[in-house]
């Protein structure tokens, strides 16, 4: 299947049902996922990075042991760090977290308000919208041999120069494979291109 990435729809619902943001992991893997749609306010990502909360966050232990989805309300695992009471005050008052997927691609997405429980009609429909997603996007197709030496290159440290040497083809040859594998990736740049062909075992 062709990597899906227009989620202007999904996103704009999602925004609608929780009004403070989301945070979607989509198909995770050795901690990277596939593709992430994150609209949390920046001031709790940052302090959430800096503290390396993902580690510890006792939202991310329940969805990789459960599946479906829950109140962080009703979450009842320990949070030494308080982590979910530093969310609240970051605006992240009340939240939920959907679990989808197998443990090696798992889907994990949290909605939140700072108004109010969220509704089960509401949660039916946070959970209905990530586990789509969750299906949309797929690993990509493999790449091509030629794409895969050249990633696998410059993943190693080689210049450009040094690559193309190496592979004893023009430094614009390689450009090529690059650029070619960066569009088949959906990637933006080189290094974010690597890091999804090495999380999809595509390198």
């Amino acid at each position: 299947m062709v990597w899906d990435l227009s989620f202007e729809h999904e996103c704009a619902e999602l925004k609608q049902l929780a009004p403070v943001g989301y945070d979607i992991a989509l198909h995770t893997k050795d901690t990277t996922p596939l593709h992430r749609l994150l609209d949390y306010p920046d001031s709790w990502v940052a302090h959430y990075r800096a503290q390396v909360y993902g580690l510890r966050d006792p939202v991310v232990a329940w969805a990789l042991s459960e599946v479906g989805f829950l109140r962080w309300s009703a979450i009842t695992l320990p949070d030494p760090f308080d982590i979910l009471g530093q969310a609240r005050a970051h605006g992240l008052a009340y939240g939920a977290t959907v679990s989808t997927g197998p443990l090696d691609a798992r889907t994990i997405g949290s909605v939140a308000r700072s108004d109010r429980e969220f509704s089960e009609e509401e949660l039916v429909r946070v959970e209905l919208l990530i586990t789509d997603l969750h299906r949309r996007v797929r690993p990509p197709r493999p790449l091509s041999t030629a794409q895969v030496e050249a990633l696998r290159l410059i993943a190693k440290g080689y210049r450009y120069a040094e690559a193309a040497d190496a592979l004893q083809i023009s430094q614009s040859a390689l450009k090529a494979r690059i650029t070619a594998a960066r569009q088949h990736l959906h990637a933006r740049t080189t290094a974010e291109a690597i890091q999804r062909a090495a999380s999809c075992d595509l390198i």
